[in-house]
């Protein structure tokens, strides 16, 4: 990766220097049966960026969102991004006294909210002394602005704030295992590097590529296959505002004719469940689908190979680390195998004592590489014994064998000692 300059904005990067570049005619987005280009997008961004202004959203500040896959959502994202300011996308399904304290961990001044989520987050208004401005995509809703006629008359923002790559653009919010959720933050570089490593180098994402992520905007998997990944080297993602449904899954790959579809394996396996999928949907546009969130059953690689010609390429990644620090590739995928290190990733497997351990033992995973998060926010004690210098680590338990690959053997709080070595509950009832 070839060092950014010192003044960068992801914005820029991102959506403005397709335009520059004369791509603002290509498709950025599919949404709703038709094509947002990155002309309109760039259009939408700023005027976005000129709402959020207009609300008093400065330089470093968050804006909550909590929102559907939607261009309302790349507008807030890259219109915050153009401001200096902090995204913070959230589940659109929290109860509302989840968003009470999301707002108050977080000083949202601003949140943009879907229509349906208003009503939870109005209803705790009153306990978030910070928040200033409420917009509300699709609807008009007492008490707040309505996002699409604010961006109507709203200045365009045309030039990005001058920020630099080390600048905080985004958090991520993650609960874990226990305890209230807690966000990573991450800057402009970090999405660079996670498209470069991940969606150009693992992927091999190229300009006429089109991708379709049943995962949502608001998780940080979700994020880089449908948002930055494809705008890195202008392609298209397809934007579903629903929840992804076995059946829908199969009615998008159809009607779209995505090149990558990314999910976990849950939705794997209802997809396999659906009569007759084969002969009713046509995947040929698929080179490859990805799996990531949990451990692949090597039983489901097996059975989308077998029924639909297609590789389940499994990946692992984090909030903490944007993305994917270790993956199959396309084309090479191993079965049972989480995979090899991304390139621009290091780790270090070791034992409760911090120290290596060898080939073919489990042990704590910890990994050191550009896309990593540097703290919590506010959470002095977690980051003190997850963000370890320039390792991280993960909370995950693995073991590697002798060529690099690497098997994912469960959750570090998950783990039971027997006998002095790690094995996960099932192993424990198998025996």
């Amino acid at each position: 990766m070839e060092p950014l300059p010192e003044h960068f904005n992801a914005a820029d990067f991102f959506v403005d220097r397709h335009v520059a570049e004369g791509r603002a005619a290509r498709p950025a987005f599919r949404f709703d049966g038709r094509a947002i280009t990155y002309g309109e997008l760039a259009d939408l961004v700023g005027r976005a960026a000129g709402a959020l202004a207009e609300a008093g959203l400065d330089v470093e500040q968050r804006v909550l969102l909590v929102l559907n896959d939607s261009p309302a959502f790349a507008a807030a994202f890259w219109g915050a991004a153009k401001l200096g300011a902090v995204a913070v996308p959230v589940n659109t399904l929290m109860a509302a006294e989840d968003y009470a304290f999301l707002l108050n961990d977080s000083r949202a001044r601003v949140a943009v909210v879907e229509a349906d989520v208003a009503p939870r987050l109005l209803a705790v208004r009153g306990e978030c002394p910070l928040l200033r401005v409420v917009f509300v995509v699709g609807a008009r809703v007492g008490g707040t602005v309505d996002w699409d006629e604010a961006l109507g008359r709203a200045k365009p923002v045309a030039e990005a704030v001058r920020t630099v790559p080390d600048d905080i653009v985004y958090w991520g919010y993650t609960s874990g295992s226990t305890g209230k959720p807690k966000a990573a933050v991450h800057s402009h570089q970090d999405f660079v590097a996670a498209a470069d490593l991940v969606g150009v180098g693992v992927f091999g994402l190229g300009p006429d590529d089109l991708t379709f992520s049943a995962s949502k905007l608001y998780f940080a998997f979700g994020l880089g296959n449908a948002l930055y990944f494809p705008l890195r080297v202008g392609a298209a993602a397809v934007l579903v505002p629903e929840r992804v449904t076995a059946e829908l899954a199969f009615e998008v790959i159809a009607r779209e004719r995505p090149t990558i579809f990314f999910t976990v394996p849950t939705l794997y396996a209802r997809m396999l469940e659906v009569p007759e999928a084969e002969r009713r949907f046509d995947l040929s546009s698929l080179r490859f689908a990805v799996s990531s969130g949990e451990a692949l059953p090597p039983a489901l690689f097996d059975a989308w190979a077998d029924r639909f010609g297609l590789e389940l390429v499994e990946v692992v990644g984090s909030t903490e680390a944007l993305h994917d620090f270790i993956a199959n590739r396309p084309g090479q995928a191993r079965r049972g195998a989480s995979g090899t290190l991304v390139p621009g990733f290091d780790a270090r497997l070791v034992n409760d004592d911090g120290d290596e351990i060898s080939v073919g033992v489990t042990g704590h995973l910890l990994i050191k590489g550009p896309t990593t998060s540097p703290y919590y926010w506010n959470r002095r004690e977690r980051t003190r014994s997850t963000m370890l210098g320039e390792w991280l680590r993960t909370g995950d338990m693995f073991r590697r064998d002798a060529e690099g690959w690497f098997y994912f053997e469960g959750r570090a709080d998950d783990m039971l000692r027997v006998g002095g070595q790690w094995v996960s509950p099932a192993e424990v009832e198998a025996h």
